[in-house]
């Protein structure tokens, strides 16, 4: 007589159905989309997804996107992808999804880049570019109870046309005293790339930091990283999730 050992897959490998419930534009680049699916009912803000889709011929493509939404009970999430040359997934986020229209997703991913209020504070935030899509989530999340906490956001981008949410990171920052945004555009004329001063500004609102996450590109969190040690923040207390060259 034999014998088979049964294997239970953890949930975070298995790939759930979803059906896109709204899609906008947000950026020249990034586009906005709501998924209603069963994983909606449990993330942490800051945490990504994979996304695969399959062709009719049988061909997968699939991608990792940050959650840009706080958990608000509707059971749905959104992401907001930002379009990439050549990119196979991104391309059809952007060109040819439509309303109605169904993804596979795996997840949520991303256990020690999160933050829910309980953790406490106070937020030191760095975003370049789409980086900065799981720092919205934290403080959409922070916003649904926990606004005591203190949050500087640091967010370098090359102009304000392609700054992710900004009209709702402003509204934040001018309506909650305890909430600052740092923008650092690179490519606009009296720009600036993040430095010393924007760090010490950033800090100088917020004191000291009792957690610290970075999200883009390996070229900014390698450089935010530096500043906001040399700073004197310990690297203990940064967190920090990469992308692309």
């Amino acid at each position: 007589m034999s014998s088979a050992t049964s294997v239970i897959e953890p949930v975070v490998f298995r790939w759930h159905r979803a059906e896109i419930v709204a899609i906008a534009p947000v950026t020249p680049h990034v586009t906005s989309v709501r998924l209603r699916c069963g994983l909606a009912a449990a993330y942490r803000a800051g945490q990504h997804v994979d996304v695969r889709l399959t062709a009719e011929d049988g061909y997968q493509a699939q991608r990792s996107y940050s959650i840009a939404s706080a958990q608000d009970g509707s059971g749905t999430f959104e992401l907001m992808i930002e379009g990439l040359p050549d990119g196979e997934v991104s391309g059809w986020f952007s060109q040819a999804a439509a309303v109605g229209d169904h993804v596979e997703l795996r997840g949520p991913i991303g256990g020690s880049f999160s933050w829910d209020g309980p953790d406490g504070g106070p937020l030191l935030l760095g975003g370049g570019g789409s980086g900065v899509v799981p720092l919205l989530a934290m403080l959409r999340r922070r916003a649904q109870g926990w606004r005591q906490i203190p949050a500087a956001l640091i967010y370098s981008v090359r102009t304000r046309a392609e700054a992710i949410a900004l009209a709702e990171l402003e509204s934040l920052a001018a309506a909650d005293p305890n909430v600052s945004l740092h923008l650092a555009t690179t490519r606009e004329a009296g720009g600036r790339r993040i430095d010393a001063a924007l760090v010490g500004d950033a800090l100088a609102r917020l004191g000291p930091p009792g957690k610290v996450f970075l999200c883009g590109s390996n070229r900014f969190v390698a450089a935010a990283s530096d500043l906001i040690m040399a700073a004197g923040v310990a690297p203990g207390l940064i967190r920090t999730e990469r992308f692309g060259a």
